[in-house]
């Protein structure tokens, strides 16, 4: 009988999991989808690219919620439960509150492992595919650049000419290996520069051990130079936030692939932050069905269900307004990253610890 009980607990709570998945994703679609037809609405393509490019998008957008989402299902199941007389014959077979928060809690931790293991490299694929489809159809200039196996690659609209730049790889505020083209408005080369190490702290680039090869009376001449310098529309900072986009990196890619990504020129702290900051989602999960927990089982007053609701819409709010908070003190170095990705984790595993200690008595 325990085995009967367990598996429709579970299976109710997935049930309203699923459900909740399905609601914020069709709210994600509508919204998102008024966003991507504005953007091609000067554009002669057909309505069926925002959309497919709103259903890809979503994907990596739930997991970003998911905590929000596990916290509402959570809420929703377990007040579900309270109303009913189910939770009366769940404790006639011996099943206590402890024992009902454990089986949801842990479930909820598993689903973030699964999310992390399964569905992340997918929505990771998804993402890079909307960006470089976007990106086709964009005029921005910040589009205008590329990093691949090949390197980094920029080009740049001049007033006269057009730049393009090729890189082997950054190095910190450094590019490695540089070749820069400066072509006419007909495409026709007009020099060539070739560098060792280009340091890009500012727009005013400052090049080393320079070579310069141009034409002049049909014949290419070339002259070597310490140092040049050249103006550019990008910097380090600008150049590095272009490839800060979380969605584009899976999970698999930064447990199998970490040591690569920082050979490619990938920066370190935002692949710790990466890192750790889906290291965390399961944890978190488990967290957010013990605070739902916690609000759920302290009463069972049918009168306080509008008061719970209430309560844990502002306590998301908080949550995630602290997490928040917490993750830019650690940008801004005034703590350990490390420490301000998991110290919401810490802080909440405190707190739901004593709550889950006096539903327990309940």
């Amino acid at each position: 009988m325990n085995k009967i009980i367990f598996n429709y607990i579970l299976k109710n709570f997935l049930k309203a999991f699923g459900l909740v998945v399905i609601i914020a994703y069709c709210f994600g679609l509508i919204l998102n989808l008024f966003e991507e037809i504005e953007f091609f609405k000067n554009i002669d393509v057909s309505i069926l690219l925002p959309l497919m490019l709103t259903s890809i998008y979503i994907p990596s957008m739930i997991i970003k919620i998911l905590p929000f989402i596990i916290f509402i299902s959570s809420m929703w199941y377990m007040m579900k439960v309270r109303n009913s007389k189910d939770l009366l014959t769940f404790k006639i077979f011996g099943f206590s509150n402890l024992k009902i928060f454990f089986i949801l809690a842990i479930t909820s931790f598993f689903i973030g492992w699964i999310v992390l293991i399964a569905a992340n490299p997918i929505t990771s694929s998804m993402s890079k595919y909307y960006e470089k489809t976007k990106s086709n159809y964009s005029k921005d200039i910040d589009h205008l650049i590329s990093f691949n196996k090949n390197g980094l690659w920029i080009k740049e609209n001049l007033n006269d000419k057009q730049r393009i730049i090729a890189a082997a790889k950054p190095e910190g505020f450094k590019l490695i290996d540089v070749t820069i083209f400066h072509l006419d408005n007909n495409s026709i080369l007009l020099n060539k520069i070739v560098s060792k190490e280009v340091d890009i702290k500012s727009n005013d680039w400052v090049m080393n051990e320079v070579i310069i090869f141009e034409e002049k009376n049909g014949i290419i001449k070339s002259r070597n130079l310490k140092n040049y310098r050249i103006n550019s529309t990008y910097d380090y900072e600008k150049i590095n936030s272009l490839f800060k986009n979380f969605d584009t990196l899976s999970f698999t890619d930064l447990i199998f692939n970490y040591e690569k990504l920082i050979n490619n020129g990938y920066n370190a702290i935002f692949l710790n932050q990466s890192l750790h900051s889906m290291l965390s989602l399961p944890f978190f999960l488990f967290l957010m069905t013990a605070l739902a927990s916690v609000f759920t089982m302290n009463t069972l007053k049918k009168s306080d269900n509008f008061r719970l609701i209430f309560l844990g819409f502002i306590t998301c709010i908080l949550t995630f307004y602290l997490k928040d908070l917490s993750l830019a003190l650690g940008q801004t170095n005034r703590i350990p990253l490390i420490l301000a990705i998991w110290a919401p984790v810490i802080a909440l595993g405190f707190f739901t610890f004593i709550g889950v200690l006096q539903i327990n008595e309940k």
